[in-house]
Parts: structure tokens; sequence; C-alpha cells
């Protein structure tokens, strides 16, 4: 069975949601006021076996990015904001199949309380093939579920 091109990015959002959640009870330790931190990357290197997002052939891709991660905390819930941009070489499995460079933007952005949660990402791939072809790749996704237990969950990508 072939995975869904859009899981890593689905399980990076579970991933936030389960950690939003077990900080929530640890939160009444912030009473006095909000905890806020930062973290920066820069020349972040790495590489790992994805699908083309637009043909699914699978293939490696390395990517070189910046990017910064925000985080509040205070005795309501917390806040997660982050962005990161960079350069991609996508190399297919299929030799046969061009090789893609070029640049790719990523932003989250997560609110959670001991009541709701709301999650948004946004993904963006540019790129110039070997034979001259361009992928133009987005998608946009969100999961939120109410204090009521009303869940929103969706998922709209794009190649253009």
């Amino acid at each position: 069975m072939r995975t869904s091109r859009f899981t890593m990015r689905r399980h990076a959002l579970a991933l936030l949601v389960v950690v939003g959640l077990l900080l929530i009870p640890a939160s009444s330790a912030f009473a006095g006021g909000a905890v806020t931190e930062t973290q920066k990357f820069k020349n972040f290197t790495e590489s790992f076996p994805t699908p083309n997002p637009c043909t699914g052939a699978p293939g490696i891709v390395t990517i070189t990015y910046n990017g910064v991660i925000h985080t509040t905390q205070n005795d309501n819930g917390f806040h997660i904001t982050g962005t990161f941009t960079g350069d991609f070489v996508f190399v297919p499995d299929d030799s046969s199949q061009p090789t893609y460079t070029g640049h790719f933007t990523q932003w989250f952005g997560f609110n959670a309380n001991q009541r709701n949660f709301a999650g948004t990402f946004t993904f963006s791939v540019h790129g110039k093939g070997s034979d001259g072809s361009r992928l133009d790749f987005h998608i946009t996704g969100h999961d939120s579920m109410s204090a009521s237990g009303h869940v929103i969950s969706f998922e709209k990508p794009r190649c253009g």
C-alpha cells in the first residue's frame, strides 16, 4: 500500500497536538505569566525518502534550510508557530524521471488550551526539472477541535 504524500505533515501536526496536550497540565507552573522561547535553525541539511508531491514517483529529497520556531505558554495554554525555508534536490528512484532542484517554504501554527485546539500549516515547493519541466506544489492543512468536541480537518493540495 502506498503511503500518502501528506502523511509526514499530518504526523507532524499530530505530534504538535500530543505535545501540546501533555504541556497543558503543567501550565499551572506558569501562573505568574507567559513563558516564551525562540529556536533558530541555520543551514540544516537532511535527506529522506519521499514521493514527488505531484506525480507520486518515489525518490530521495535533500533539503538545506533555515528556520525559526516561537513558543509561548501560560496558565491558559500555549501557542507555537514556525517557518522553514530553503533549497531542495529531489532525485527520483527511477533514473528516467527528472531530478528537481528548487526552493521550499513551510509554515505552521498551533494553539491549544484546556478546552480546544487549532493547528494550520502551509507547504510550498517550486522547482525546475533536469528535463526543463516545472514542479509547483502547494498544500494547506488545518485541524481543530472545539470545546464541544466538534472536529474540523482538511488538506487542500494543489499542483500547478
